[in-house]
């Protein structure tokens, strides 16, 4: 059964109170919460790919560590085993990749790309290694024509740089016997004699190359006359590798040796989630910020060396680090927090304004309920002339008990209590004194009042 008290029904209709005057202001800040989300930015995916290079490769190796930082934050990273550079600029430009690992000097465009580079990585020498028993002995890059050459396979950069700094002096396919191994099998094939050198593009603390430095019979050729090279492909920086660096126990290599050298480039297309290629820097910083061979302790990831344009948000994440946000949130709250930043905007300009309104109209409203009632009662006074028959007060009286009731029922808010008592104060004060002009059959204390008001 409903319970009908007249406190419940009090409360009742203070909460309809609260609703029509908040209950506009509310809708309207609603209203427009839901219009600028239409503009928030879409959320990141949860799934992205990421080109690599062979399973034996740097890339690969380096990609699986992003992987497995990328899933504590919720993302999951598909892996996809590719030739190397050249097929990963593919399979970007095809959309069949979000982002890749990309050799220096393996672009092949005219300029205009949808392509833009987050930061290079760490350094890529182009080693050059040689049998040391081949006849004649190759001391020079010229004295590998003729010889078997592995350059490694088609789509891959260190094929594309290979044939270019071949062919800048003069040796083309047709002069070299080319050989499209590449990684482990190459390395392979040049101790077993197959090979009579083989180019190799990668990091200086990758397992080939320091298995093939402890080889009996291979060595590191050389390049020479590199500085020409370089004013020829700025993409090569100039490195030199110090004697007994490899190996001091076995003086690997024997001599001082200058080195050409890329960068690795971790690649994303033009319309890649911000949000994600700001978690990707982050964690780039924390697997290629060591000390290596060439690199110096948070040199890389860096804005240097980079194959194509930079990315907008690489560009800020170097001028001024993480966000603020991303520096003290996982990466979920963060990102959730800077999509809706745009909702401030309605609060800002809607909904302050709207409850700095209210509170003086709900003062307004509440204090309106109980002073209409006075109006009532001062008409009943005002109608109480001087000389009023006995039958005019009983209507009088009638009158303000009825009020007195309609009062009785009356409920509003506790700060509001002291003006509501105050009016019932005042009823009962003209109720008792119209009662007691009905019980003095002589001229009442009210007829006096109301004489003296006439007069």
């Amino acid at each position: 059964m409903a319970d009908n008290t007249p406190s419940k029904r009090g409360q009742f209709r203070i909460w309809i109170d609260r609703i029509v005057i908040f209950g506009p202001a509310i809708l309207v800040t609603i209203a427009a919460f839901t219009l600028a989300y239409l503009f928030v930015k879409p959320a990141p995916p949860r799934h992205i790919v990421m080109a690599t290079g062979s399973k034996n490769g740097a890339y690969y190796y380096y990609g699986r560590i992003y992987r497995d930082l990328m899933a504590q934050e919720g993302i999951d990273v598909t892996l996809v085993e590719t030739a190397g550079s050249t097929a990963n600029i593919d399979l970007l430009n095809r959309r069949a990749a979000d982002v890749a690992f990309v050799q220096g000097g393996t672009r092949d465009d005219d300029g205009n790309t949808p392509l833009r580079s987050l930061a290079s990585l760490y350094y890529e020498p182009v080693w050059l290694f040689v049998r040391k028993s081949s006849l004649p002995p190759i001391a020079r890059l010229a004295d590998l024509k003729g010889r078997r050459v592995a350059v490694d396979a088609e789509g891959s950069g260190t094929r594309m740089v290979a044939l270019q700094l071949l062919a800048d002096i003069g040796l083309d396919g047709g002069s070299v016997r080319i050989s499209p191994l590449g990684g482990n099998e190459a390395a392979a094939a040049l101790r077993e004699g197959s090979l009579d050198a083989a180019f190799f593009i990668t990091g200086a603390n990758t397992p080939v190359v320091r298995d093939l430095f402890a080889a009996r019979d291979i060595r590191l050729l050389a390049i020479d006359r590199p500085a020409a090279f370089h004013l020829q492909h700025r993409f090569l920086s100039l490195l030199t590798l110090p004697e007994g660096a490899m190996n001091l126990a076995t003086d690997a290599p024997p001599a001082r040796t200058v080195l050409l050298a890329g960068a690795a480039n971790l690649v994303v297309s033009e319309d890649f989630h911000p949000a994600l290629a700001e978690l990707l820097l982050i964690e780039a910083r924390k697997i290629h910020g060591y000390v290596g061979v060439f690199e110096e302790a948070g040199q890389f990831p860096s804005r240097q060396y980079l194959e194509y344009p930079i990315d907008d948000t690489a560009e800020r994440f170097f001028d001024s680090g993480p966000s603020l946000l991303q520096r003290y949130l996982p990466f979920w709250a963060a990102n959730l927090i800077d999509r809706l930043k745009i909702m401030l905007l309605p609060l800002i300009a809607l909904a302050y304004p709207l409850f700095k309104v209210i509170p003086p109209t709900y003062n307004w409203h509440m204090r309106s309920r109980i002073n209409r009632w006075y109006k009532e009662l001062q008409a009943i006074e005002y109608n109480l002339g001087a000389g009023a028959t006995r039958d005019e007060l009983r209507g009088r009286l009638r009158e303000i008990e009825a009020l007195e009731r309609k009062v009785r029922r009356l409920t509003v808010p506790v700060a509001y209590g002291d003006s509501l008592y105050s009016l019932r104060d005042h009823i009962y004060t003209l109720r008792d004194e119209l009662r007691d002009a009905l019980d003095q059959p002589s001229t009442s204390p009210l007829e006096r009042r109301t004489t003296a008001r006439s007069e």
